[in-house]
């Protein structure tokens, strides 16, 4: 169930309170003078809150907790929560956090590794707040010898405002702006951050992972240049897989009635869909769905106050238009379906990871993006984790994959 399956990857552990690390005490106040300002000061730094130390038994432990191989861990782990300047999805000024992670050693060049997360409902689950396996993976990715760097989204850690969930052009941007402050903060931290970026990513963030590696392979941003890409499970054909699998049982039906619900109330923010929420849902979920996802209710709240079949949920009149979609509707499907639609550059190494037993996110949506990545001339590996491999399994085996295969420092 996709509520299960948020759960899971949000409570799945917690670590023992970090011990205090580095600029520890008041959060550090900076500004980025590296170019940065123009565009509402996109990806300036605005504060570094120190979020604690672990030795490399405690990112051990910690990542074999959540489920992950930690064969890579060679390093201890400082962690620091990042707050910037950023834009929201209709081009205003507005703030975003996210989790820097960096290895205790001598490097002072690290190759950074983007991990953009999973479908959050509640804000303090993200990378930079909690202690679930976000930050796990990405300290196990630190511990290797990367600056891991964590995106929380609009509207989510300590950013204002609600999430406006699967705008993939609002996640990219927030997620670019992250990695530009993290390389405002690194030479304070004592390191830089090389050129490189390699980008990884689960779910939603798989897709956020193709849409931040098209921008930088089309030169958003100079000082950066893609390198390795390895989203896992991303939702990459709304219209053509994702969407169809709600209907025809590849995607379990309680994971429907969540994706749907907190996918329509988000976009109808974006996108004029509906005039009030008793339009596309029954009683008595249209009084409580909208307030169900504004950020502050985990998912297993939202879970028992949602039926377990979209025909339960949904009026006959949207039960129909999500199977044919039109309009407005269709337009944002189709805005958020263009991430593999771009032509990468020869020396970017893309794996696709996926699993046939992935009831969340069905495989399809790989499928159709290693054929649009094809298309254009690329090669992407396609890795699937099996049968027996549900969503959140798929994650679980790919990330020791992903950490082994990315550049570390040497």
């Amino acid at each position: 169930m996709a509520a299960s399956a948020a759960i899971l990857l949000a409570a799945l552990t917690t670590t023992p309170a970090l011990a205090t690390g580095q600029n520890s005490g008041a959060t550090t106040k900076t500004a980025a003078a590296d170019g940065t300002r123009a565009e509402h000061g996109r990806g300036t730094l605005l504060a570094i809150t120190p979020l604690g130390r672990q030795t490399r038994a405690e990112v051990i432990a910690q990542a074999e907790k959540s489920g992950l191989e930690a064969g890579t861990a060679r390093h201890g782990v400082a962690a620091y929560r990042l707050t910037y300047r950023t834009i929201t999805p209709d081009g205003h000024p507005t703030t975003a956090s996210g989790l820097l992670a960096l290895p205790i050693s001598n490097s002072h060049h690290l190759p950074p590794v983007v991990h953009a997360h999973g479908t959050l409902a509640y804000r303090g689950y993200a990378p930079s707040v909690a202690e679930g396996p976000d930050r796990a993976v990405s300290s196990l990715y630190a511990s290797a010898g990367r600056a891991a760097i964590a995106p929380d989204y609009l509207g989510l850690g300590t950013g204002p405002g609600r999430h406006p969930y699967m705008d993939a052009r609002s996640s990219a941007s927030a997620s670019l702006d992250m990695l530009r402050a993290a390389r405002s903060a690194a030479p304070e931290l004592g390191t830089a951050l090389d050129r490189k970026v390699s980008i990884t990513g689960f779910s939603q963030g798989g897709q956020v992972a193709m849409a931040l590696a098209r921008e930088l392979d089309r030169g958003a941003d100079p000082r950066f240049r893609l390198g390795a890409l390895a989203p896992v499970g991303g939702p990459f054909g709304l219209d053509g897989s994702e969407l169809p699998g709600m209907f025809d049982g590849r995607v379990d039906p309680q994971s429907a009635v969540f994706y749907i619900s907190f996918f329509l109330t988000a976009q109808n923010r974006l996108h004029p869909l509906y005039d009030h929420p008793g339009e596309v849902f029954r009683a008595p979920y249209a009084d409580r769905v909208e307030d169900l996802f504004d950020g502050d209710h985990p998912a297993e709240d939202i879970a028992g106050k949602l039926p377990d079949r979209l025909e339960d949920l949904l009026t006959d009149t949207w039960y129909k238009k999500l199977q044919h979609p039109s309009g407005a509707l269709l337009e944002a499907l189709r805005a958020n379906d263009r991430t593999c639609d771009w032509t990468p550059d020869r020396g970017v190494m893309i794996t696709l990871y996926t699993a046939t037993g992935d009831r969340d996110v069905p495989i399809a949506n790989t499928q159709s993006c290693a054929r649009e990545l094809a298309d254009h001339g690329a090669a992407p590996k396609v890795v699937d984790q099996g049968a027996d491999a549900d969503h959140s399994t798929s994650f679980f085996r790919s990330a020791p994959s992903i950490a082994r295969a990315l550049p570390v420092a040497r």
